[in-house]
């Protein structure tokens, strides 16, 4: 199984608001507010449509483009690459400008941000279909009941753990609750003779990516029907007390050094479960080949509401100022079809964000994604938030002020609540 390293959502740029008011201010001007008042090529038309793609995935994308061409020589497709650790500016700039390409590859807990800024072209529901997508994967892309982006690929958290070492802690099965997975952890350190039982990101940036599947397996949610944050609630007090209760057990470090990489850790027995990517089945594979055979990825543990996780991956979204809508129609139908999508699978190991695409050869022969599919089904998605990054931020604070300050989860989550006022909806 060969899955290349992905840089997580939470790694990418924050936004700043000064950026942020600056592209707002100028995008009427800059972009015409709703966009698309320019001549429309007509997808039979001779044309260039330019597309940005994002890390990795960008430097294949232009040989899909090539591949697309052949069936529609009247458009020709080009690709600008762009590193993950810059696209945000690019964006935030290009919209500014009005230079924007006619469509691009946007990261999930990017969507709220453009949608808010008018950037975005709404998607024809006629021509793509929600059914056709892992549910998650398409509702992070709605907003006030309008859709902005097709979902490319997908990826979740599982959790990770040592076989051999359960084994050696007395426990042959997979933890399927909480409960379970606490019981693992204990089991590991005190029988087993591991320094810690599990890794729970205590702190710092990205601490939400491990937390959250704990809030949703809790039955909580990040916002509540009215758009408003949902935090201060049984829910999150449940999910921040199991989770800091880890911690407070000394089960999970408290603090981590700069450079922490649990995969290491993982390896040489020091961490043996925590929650990732699937990513890291290839970093595993590839760094780790001494625990070849003595590990397994697993769905995440039920809490009260079943095992939850989040959908994250990259959506294909169409910029309204685009004069190549319908080229960029064509495009996206043709990258997110069912063959397509596999073929993507094979080149770039990009979980499908098609759910059929699953069943074809080149990803259902593939052992051990089951386990992601299965993630993928029982998951829920991350809004689309115009300052999810600051909300996340103060997600990131509130698991801190538990795991490392032991603050009473009950007081964390009134605090969350009122710290991320203002920051959705």
């Amino acid at each position: 199984m060969k899955l290349i390293p992905r840089l997580p959502t939470a790694s990418r740029p924050r936004t700043t608001l000064a950026a942020v008011t600056a592209a707002s201010a100028l995008l009427l001007t800059a972009c015409g507010g709703s966009g698309g008042d320019g001549e429309q090529k007509a997808a039979d038309e001779k044309q260039t449509l330019t597309v940005w793609g994002m890390g990795e995935e960008g430097k294949h994308l232009q040989t899909l483009g090539e591949e697309f061409e052949k069936e529609n020589p009247n458009i020709t497709v080009e690709v600008t690459p762009i590193g993950w650790d810059v696209v945000h500016q690019k964006l935030i700039s290009a919209v500014a400008a009005g230079e924007l390409p006619d469509m691009a590859q946007m990261g999930s807990t990017m969507m709220g941000e453009f949608i808010a800024l008018d950037a975005l072209e709404p998607v024809d529901t006629r021509t793509f279909q929600k059914s056709d997508f892992f549910p998650a994967a398409w509702e992070g892309n709605v907003k006030d009941g309008e859709t902005y982006g097709v979902p490319w690929y997908v990826d979740t958290r599982v959790l990770y753990y040592r076989t051999d070492l359960a084994e050696k802690a007395g426990i042959d099965e997979a933890p399927e609750t909480w409960e379970d997975m606490s019981s693992l952890a204990s089991g590991y350190k005190e029988k087993a003779g591991t320094q810690w039982g599990a890794y729970l990101q205590p702190s710092n940036t990205g601490a939400w990516q491990t937390f959250v599947p704990f809030l949703f397996s809790a039955g909580g949610s990040l916002l509540g029907e009215d758009d408003k944050p949902a935090l201060n609630s049984p829910e999150t007090v449940e999910a921040l007390t199991e989770y800091g209760a880890y911690a407070e057990k000394g089960l999970s470090a408290k603090s981590v050094p700069p450079g922490f990489d649990p995969v290491k850790t993982f390896g040489n027995d020091r961490t043996p479960m925590f929650v990732s990517g699937p990513w890291i089945v290839n970093l595993l594979n590839e760094q780790q080949p001494q625990i070849k055979g003595d590990w397994a990825a697993v769905p995440l543990p039920a809490g009260p509401e079943g095992g939850k996780s989040w959908v994250g991956g990259s959506s294909l979204v169409t910029f309204a100022d685009s004069g190549h809508k319908a080229a960029a129609e064509k495009f996206t139908a043709y990258l997110t079809s069912t063959k397509e999508q596999a073929d993507w699978y094979e080149m770039s190991s990009s979980l499908p964000a098609n759910q059929a695409a699953w069943d074809e050869p080149e990803v259902s022969g593939t052992k051990g994604l089951d386990v992601f599919r299965t993630q993928l089904e029982n998951s829920e998605p991350i809004p689309p938030m115009e300052k999810w990054e600051e909300f996340a931020a103060k997600v990131d604070e509130a698991v801190s002020r538990v795991t490392q300050k032991g603050e009473d989860p009950k007081k964390a989550a009134a605090w969350l609540q009122q710290a991320t006022e203002g920051l959705a909806g």
